[in-house]
């Protein structure tokens, strides 16, 4: 098939203690994998009304857009600077030495106001690497985004993507177990209430992402080497992503609530 299983051994390459997640040795060779500790972080984001933010895109939109033209002609970064973009910090996720891209500058903290909902403002083939967690749910055109993603990455760049893992749902809704969803953003007692919280967040998320659905969306874009990740725990490219592991939260590594796979655009003369 198309995925590859998760390594049952110790992966090649670790790091231990506070700077764990954080920070890399250069010399890594690519394709290693780095397996975090354990660890679960508080998650504490915003968000803006329905009708707030349907008027926000309304009024911020084309604004959004001519700045995003502006910067891919004017500023964005050249194919040597292997850049690393991540889409969607909101409030509490800033990544420092990233191109964090957002369509909420007010109460968000971004470099790059852009709206995802349109073409990223980069040039063909000169991120090296592209991280968008909770995001993609929210978009409404996945295949467009996806191809997106694809032009914008170098040759033998990576893009890590995470969601709403909707295979963990399924199970854990057939399995009757209330307590994995939490009741949020509405208070629901019953297991198909929470369910439809967690799949569908009063509206917010447009789709469920489940294994086989997400790695489909990244093989019609033309992506290739489709790897599913631990949450909070797992990269293939320790070289470019280590800094994500730090961004992510998980509390059931047996039934995670995020879905993480990575995949890669193929090197040059692999097309």
């Amino acid at each position: 098939g198309m995925m590859t299983a998760l390594p049952t051994a110790q992966p090649a390459y670790g790091l231990e203690g506070p700077s764990a997640g954080r920070t890399v040795d250069n010399a890594t060779p690519q394709g290693s994998t780095y397996l975090r500790p354990n660890s679960v972080q508080s998650n504490g984001t915003g968000s803006l009304s329905r009708s707030a933010k349907r008027s926000f895109f309304l009024m911020a939109s084309p604004l959004m857009r001519m700045n995003g033209f502006l910067y891919k002609n004017l500023r964005s970064p050249g194919t040597e600077e292997r850049a690393r973009v991540h889409l969607g910090p909101g409030q509490k996720k800033y990544m420092v030495g990233w191109i964090n891209v957002d369509a909420n500058m007010f109460t968000g903290k971004c470099d790059l106001w852009a709206d995802l909902r349109y073409p990223l403002p980069f040039r063909d083939s000169t991120i090296a690497a592209i991280y968008s967690h909770h995001v993609v749910e929210h978009l409404t055109d996945l295949s467009a985004h996806f191809a997106d993603v694809f032009r914008c990455l170098t040759p033998g760049g990576t893009y890590r993507v995470g969601g709403p893992d909707g295979d963990s749902a399924i199970r854990k809704f057939i399995e009757g177990d209330k307590s994995w969803f939490g009741d949020w953003p509405d208070k629901r007692q019953s297991i198909g209430g929470r369910l439809e919280n967690f799949i569908f967040c009063r509206g917010e998320h447009l789709t469920i992402l489940t294994e086989s659905f997400l790695g489909e969306l990244l093989s019609d874009a033309g992506f290739t080497n489709i790897r599913k990740c631990i949450p909070s725990k797992l990269t293939y490219r320790p070289d470019v992503l280590m800094d994500a592991l730090a961004m992510e939260e998980e509390s059931d590594f047996e039934a995670p609530h995020t879905l993480i796979l990575e995949a890669d655009k193929p090197a040059a003369g692999n097309f």
